[in-house]
């Protein structure tokens, strides 16, 4: 069995070979699946959801924060912290970005809030390089949302979740080795669609 790391740079490669055109129809397809999800988990409702924001070539997902908040939703995007700790930012169409101190990624201005805001969440989308049928995930390799996901189990938050990938992403049950720090998966919001797992 390739090793996460082994999986991670394979899928990186790869990922690095997508087009302009190609990156612009995977948002379109991730917004429309991902927004079906989340109409499903808020039950027809308006909720909360906390998102990410895909940069480089990661799976686009500006078209999907910006199709939740036009429905009626709103949208928490994370902030990196010392000590891989997450905060989470509400976003409108008017946020800025600025690039994080912490990671490689684009983070919102605005008041931030710690993980008690998540106790008003509906669904969390969560990034990923990959995904196994059996609902094993291999993160973009920080370890935060490995962190911010175990921080949740114990506050008892059992909220749904969502990981976003490319479809060639979705690899067979065991695929991927589960670790302690580990919290599995139950969905993959693709391109082409939703695929339920475990």
């Amino acid at each position: 069995m390739p090793s996460k790391e082994e999986i991670r740079s394979a899928h990186r490669t790869e990922r690095a070979a997508a087009s302009a055109a190609g990156l612009e129809a995977a948002g379109a397809g991730i917004a429309r699946h991902g927004l079906q999800w989340a109409t499903t988990v808020a039950a027809g409702e308006r909720g909360t959801f906390a998102a990410y924001l895909g940069v480089a070539f990661e799976p686009p997902t500006l078209p999907l924060i910006a199709a939740l908040h036009a429905t009626g939703h709103r949208v928490l995007l994370p902030v990196c912290g010392p000590a891989l700790s997450l905060a989470w930012v509400y976003w409108t169409p008017a946020t800025e970005f600025v690039r994080s101190g912490y990671a490689p990624i684009e983070e919102p201005v605005g008041e931030r809030h710690g993980i008690d805001v998540m106790r008003d969440v509906t669904g969390i989308f969560v990034p990923a390089t990959a995904v196994d049928l059996s609902g094993n995930r291999i993160g973009q390799g920080g370890g935060y949302y490995d962190k911010f996901l175990a921080g949740l189990d114990a506050e008892g938050l059992a909220l749904p979740a969502a990981a976003v990938v490319y479809d060639a992403e979705v690899l067979p049950a065991g695929s991927i080795a589960a670790e302690s720090f580990d919290r599995p998966v139950p969905v993959a919001v693709t391109p082409s669609g939703l695929t339920r797992l475990m």
